[in-house]
């Protein structure tokens, strides 16, 4: 039987009441508030009780107890059903699967994201051919394959991420693969221009999926903050380097076999990469997992009341709408390091999509390049990401090399991430006055090229920084929480893009620049203030609680475990020596 915390931990969580609401177990302010308040009071509450009851789940699924026979380790809960959940060194756990394993199913998550992220800018060379196709002159017109892709963006992924951490990662992750293919494919083949963009807005609902999910999928098969930060580094290069790939794949196929080939190259790749997603991609979700595992003792044996701990949750369609899928707008609203983090990414995730309308202004009109080289100029930004990725690396050997000094900076949650942000803000931001005001006629076009070394650079360093310390503090709500971060950036990417074309013409290359560089610079000090006041901001955080109530209630459980193994042993030791004796 399990000890009485243990029993208590896995009540009907409806009626666990949280220890962290200011209200009562009603979920009733305790005072007259205004509606405002009482509005945010009720979020808040929601939060508080989504934070606990999860996390209670998933210490269940961590502990570790006598196992009565079942041949996985188990705890019983009030009703005498038994909960399973993980062994020392389960070999089902994703944590310890192999790094063959693991490594795999990394590549095939890239390959995933390259799809996605690559489709955002695949049109950017090619509408000059589409609109002269179909007739379509308006400039705001002209934005509007990027921009409704983006639209797909935002909504996307407030339904993928909360549902992955509710059904799983691999379902969800063949299913809207599948339909972003299909897609893909009603794109190369539109008839019209309305058409074409209804697919675009499907296309990216549909691509964003692996935006929200992968991170999920990587804070599942890596427990260590090391290979997890190793791991999201190549996730984030490749998110970089798909939209930079896109427009040179545009930019030649438009001009030689038709813009609609574009298409047809992204419906080959993506297809090439549905096969081993079906085929081979497991699930990685651990509650998932361990749900499956209790199914499988209950059909064994009918007699075997084992259960997972996920499966006691309320799964109900109220519990769905409420907690499920509300998340990631509830974490924006009551959660300052989404909130800050969200609105810092918004704006240089927009910029990054602004330079695929401000490229052409620049390389195009004012240098005379031609499409396909416009294209080509967009690599120096990806130069930029692999360096991006040797700091980050550098970054990790000095921080290993510190903690193992036992310095007292590196105890700090903040310290472990967010210093590659700060390093990356005013990066950013020069390489946008850089590029601002290097382009003019007198002066080689290879100078201002040359700042997409620092662009890319500043955005690889920033989105490491800011992700990676979003993954680190909500661990299990990861998914959720970078899915409240991809849909607000995306958001903003949406609409400031619509801006670029009457931006550039009103203020001109050099004042729309210096406008976005000015922008950049102001909120480069958001790193900077988590490094200041994160511990602080954590504390104040429902989930950053409940989660460190979690991790120890886990680490007294373990040592609570030893204690017992140790004294099993000394006890074995002991009757052996009497057996000798006599």
């Amino acid at each position: 039987m399990a000890d009485p915390e243990a029993a208590r931990g896995l009540q009907p969580l409806q009626e666990v009441p949280t220890r962290l609401s200011r209200h009562s177990s009603t979920g009733a302010p305790m005072r007259r508030e205004g509606t405002s308040s009482r509005l945010s009071n009720i979020i808040r509450t929601i939060s508080n009780q989504d934070a606990e009851s999860r996390y209670r789940t998933e210490g269940a699924d961590n502990r570790v107890q006598p196992s009565d026979g079942l041949p996985c380790g188990s705890i019983r809960d009030t009703t005498d059903r038994k909960i399973v959940s993980w062994e020392p060194n389960d070999k089902e756990n994703p944590y310890n699967w192999s790094n063959r394993r693991r490594l795999f199913i990394n590549i095939t998550c890239m390959a995933t994201v390259a799809n996605s992220t690559m489709g955002s800018s695949l049109p950017s060379m090619a509408v000059p051919y589409m609109t002269q196709e179909w007739g379509v002159t308006s400039s705001t017109q002209k934005v509007l394959p990027i921009s409704t892709y983006l639209i797909g963006y935002v909504f996307g992924p407030l339904l993928w991420g909360p549902l992955s951490e509710h059904i799983g990662r691999r379902n969800l992750t063949v299913a809207a693969l599948s339909l972003f293919t299909l897609w893909t494919l009603g794109c190369a083949l539109s008839p019209n221009w309305s058409a074409f963009l209804v697919f675009r807005f499907l296309s990216g609902t549909f691509g964003s999926a692996p935006l929200a999910i992968v991170t999920g999928q990587l804070a599942d098969i890596y427990d260590d903050p090391v290979a997890r930060g190793r791991a999201l580094s190549y996730y984030f290069a490749t998110t970089v380097g798909g939209p930079l790939l896109a427009p040179i794949i545009a930019g030649f196929c438009s001009t030689t076999i038709g813009w609609r080939w574009t298409f047809w190259v992204a419906l080959i790749y993506a297809g090439a990469t549905l096969i081993p997603v079906v085929l081979f991609l497991p699930e990685t979700y651990a509650p998932v997992l361990l749900t499956r595992r209790a199914r499988k003792l209950r059909k064994a044996d009918t007699t075997t009341q084992a259960y997972a701990a996920f499966e006691l949750e309320d799964k109900d369609i109220k519990q769905v709408i409420t907690k499920v899928l509300t998340r990631p707008i509830r974490m924006i609203l009551t959660e300052t390091i989404v909130t800050a983090t969200c609105l810092y990414l918004a704006l240089v995730y927009a910029i990054f999509y602004i330079s695929f309308g401000a490229f052409p202004i620049v390389f195009q009109d004012l240098y005379g390049l031609s499409p396909g080289v416009t294209g080509l100029l967009f690599l120096p930004i990806f130069g930029g990401v692999l360096i991006a990725l040797g700091v980050f690396f550098a970054w990790e050997g000095f921080l290993r090399k510190s903690r193992e000094r036992n310095r007292p900076w590196t105890m700090k949650e903040e310290y472990r991430r967010v210093p590659l942000a700060a390093i990356g803000g005013p990066i950013f931001a020069v390489s946008l006055f850089w590029l601002g005001f290097s382009a003019k006629k007198d002066v080689h076009y290879a100078v201002p090229s040359l700042a997409g070394i620092a662009f890319g650079m500043g955005f690889q360093l920033i989105f490491v920084g800011m992700l990676n310390y979003l993954t680190d503090a909500y661990e299990i709500f990861a998914a959720s929480a970078n899915a409240a971060a991809s849909s607000a950036r995306s958001f903003l990417a949406v609409v400031l893009p619509l801006a670029t074309t009457p931006m550039f013409a009103q203020l001109g290359i050099n004042g729309a620049l210096g406008l976005l560089g000015g922008l950049s610079l102001l909120l480069s000090g958001i790193p900077f203030i988590f490094l200041w006041k994160g511990e602080r901001i954590r504390a104040g955080s429902a989930f950053c609680i409940a989660l460190k109530e979690r991790k120890l209630e886990m680490q007294k459980g373990a040592e609570k475990e030893m204690k017992k193994s140790s004294g099993a042993a000394t006890a074995g030791n002991d009757s052996q020596e009497e057996k000798e004796a006599v």
